[in-house]
């Protein structure tokens, strides 16, 4: 199919299902520029929506970025259309994540796998609430690790003392938050008139609760503005994955944001809640703490909570004539 025969239409439906993806404090630090003269799609990294405290280095940014452009991919598949995707096209503009063209040339099995997943884009929330001890079955576990695999990213289940060694860096992180303060956090909660009603940011109705032990420790959205949230109690054997890749540089951020949304998805399809932790990713001296210790290569770039409980609260999109521009 030549890239002429995308209309506008469709693009711009592309563009709203692309959006539905999972960013830092749901900050969508996206654009998509589309070309009619070419018939390219570009997905850039806004920068004005980043995050300068906890995320210096704009690794979220572009893991969100990934994130959007593999919900990207689900939308074409579901309408049956191929994409090309070139990653970081141009290294004189490195705003510029991924130059999208459609083609003719894709495996029924590779576009029907993604097409499967079509369903959960609007289902899919980020979930900050407590799950039950019910513990994943091995089958499930292995799948998401295949699907983490079918990205080129390594998805790990830790046990034992290890969850107990993520979560105690957890808290650490959390802790150190706390004392320190995070103006990001602040900048994009929701908290004044109707805050649901926001088309960005975290609305005080999707925080959560904290842990009222040890077990957890989620993030403290509240200590910025003075607020409390509710103390309940979490699941005492969080069932944490950490997601890595074998390199740390934006390329393989993106690489990582594709493969946490088609791992986020297909949990989605078979009933799994998902939630994402990143305290201890957002300070480098934790970070490379969380490597996996028989092995202790690749970097870590998300951890994630899995389990069967709430699937989070419904966080509201920004309109698609904000994150999406029509040029020559």
């Amino acid at each position: 199919m030549s890239t002429s025969h995308l209309s506008l239409p469709t693009v711009r439906d592309l563009v709203r299902e692309a959006a539905t993806a999972p960013s830092m404090h749901n900050a969508q630090p996206w654009r998509f520029v589309h070309h009619r003269g070419t018939g390219t799609l570009d997905l850039r990294a806004d920068p004005a929506r980043g995050m300068p405290h906890a995320d210096p280095d704009h690794r979220a940014q572009f893991i969100s970025c990934g994130a959007a452009l593999f919900n990207l991919r689900v939308a074409a598949a579901h309408s049956g259309l191929v994409l090309h995707t070139s990653l970081l096209p141009e290294a004189e503009d490195p705003w510029l994540v991924a130059r999208i063209r459609p083609g003719t040339e894709g495996t029924a099995a590779a576009t029907g796998a993604l097409a499967s997943l079509y369903p959960a884009l609007s289902r899919r929330h980020t979930s900050r609430f407590p799950f039950d001890e019910h513990p994943l079955p091995d089958e499930v576990r292995q799948l998401l690790i295949r699907e983490a695999e079918a990205e080129g990213a390594r998805l790990l289940f830790p046990g034992g003392w290890h969850v107990r060694f993520l979560v105690d860096l957890i808290a650490e992180a959390e802790h150190h938050a706390e004392d320190a303060g995070d103006p990001d956090e602040t900048r994009w909660l929701r908290v004044g008139t109707a805050p649901e009603m926001a088309t960005d940011g975290v609305p005080w109705s999707a925080v959560g609760p904290r842990s009222s032990d040890s077990a957890w420790y989620s993030r403290d959205f509240g200590h910025g503005i003075g607020r409390e949230q509710a103390r309940v109690r979490f699941e005492r054997r969080p069932q944490l994955a950490v997601l890595s890749t074998a390199d740390d540089d934006p390329p393989a951020w993106v690489l990582a944001g594709q493969a946490l949304e088609r791992v986020l998805l297909a949990a989605t399809t078979i009933q799994v809640a998902t939630g994402l932790t990143t305290q201890p990713l957002e300070r480098r001296s934790l970070r490379w703490l969380l490597r996996d210790p028989v092995q202790g290569h690749g970097a870590v770039q998300m951890i994630l909570r899995l389990g069967y409980g709430p699937t989070g609260a419904v966080t509201r999109r920004r309109p698609v004539d904000d994150i999406f521009v029509v040029e020559p």
